[in-house]
């Protein structure tokens, strides 16, 4: 398989850390030199304020002043994705309108979490939010974290039905239903992983790329991968997976971002820790997360 259309935000996407300083407050100036070094190590679009980002520990006022950090940091170079997903869908529809002024390109939206709306509350919860604003939306289907899966038929519902819904991150699992996804959904709408390991396999069902936690820490890694695969590439993008797949696998050894976190840390580009009910990688942790590294290329 050959990819013949480049996708609206590009294949490879990486799901931006939260930086915080050592009291833990947001760390602004931080989060625009992360925001450099992706663009810079290759990222064709950035999520802020993802799960990797620690959204539900970042309080509100804090969210829009990241989200214009790192729209001011980016300056045009690739577009920037607020994920602004709640589970009321009146606040994120406020949400939305507010984050739209900080200057952000798009919107990310997941599954409403532990409220567990049946299939037609959730057409209507997205729907709802489409028809609030003009800017493009990324839908997020994880139900490892919300409890709940957005079937096919829904995600199609809204492709066809919205306009500016342009593209889901599938994190179910569910190998046949993202090829279902893929083969019934509108010309432009396009699938991404949302899980750095199973990429590839995403890809040759037809998916365009990744919503990426590894590009945080090995950006030019990933981004190598998405591009081979996408040129047809996909012995040489196999290949290049398979020497990265460790580390795609040991980052989740405990609830992320605690090791993406540590990972940029070893690396020598910190970020400070994580904000409780997380905690930081222990000495263990670290020390396995680091012969990991080493053993993929990406730590001396």
């Amino acid at each position: 398989m050959e990819f013949k259309r480049d996708p609206r935000f590009g294949r490879m996407i990486p799901a931006m850390v939260t930086p915080f300083n050592a009291d833990l407050e947001l760390d602004l100036d931080r989060a625009q030199e992360l925001a450099d070094r992706l663009v810079r190590g290759g990222a064709d679009a950035l999520i802020v304020n993802g799960t990797t980002g620690e959204s539900p520990t970042v309080f509100y006022p804090q969210k829009l002043e990241l989200f214009r950090a790192v729209v001011r940091a980016v300056n045009g170079r690739i577009p920037v994705i607020a994920n602004v997903g709640d589970n009321c869908t009146a606040d994120t529809v406020y949400f939305a309108q507010d984050a739209a002024k900080q200057g952000v390109d798009g919107f990310m939206c997941v599954v409403p979490y532990y409220n567990k709306p049946p299939q037609e509350g959730l057409y209507r919860h997205f729907k709802t939010i489409a028809d609030s604003t003009d800017m493009p939306i990324i839908l997020y289907n994880i139900p490892g974290r919300c409890s709940i899966n957005m079937e096919g038929d829904t995600t199609l519902r809204l492709a066809h039905n919205c306009d500016n819904v342009v593209a889901i991150k599938e994190a179910s699992g569910n190998f046949d239903q993202i090829k279902y996804i893929i083969d019934n959904a509108p010309a432009g709408f396009d699938v991404y992983s949302g899980d750095d390991s199973s990429t590839l396999d995403i890809m040759e069902l037809g998916g365009v790329g990744v919503i990426s936690t590894i590009g945080n820490v090995a950006p030019d890694r990933m981004k190598a991968i998405v591009d081979l695969a996408a040129k047809g590439e996909w012995d040489a993008a196999r290949e290049a997976n398979e020497a990265l797949m460790p580390l795609m696998k040991g980052l989740f050894e405990t609830s992320n971002p605690i090791l993406v976190k540590e990972a940029l840390s070893l690396i020598g580009f910190p970020v400070g820790g994580v904000r409780l009910p997380l905690v930081d990688a222990t000495p263990e942790q670290s020390a396995r997360l680091a012969s990991i590294m080493r053993e993929v290329g990406v730590l001396d």
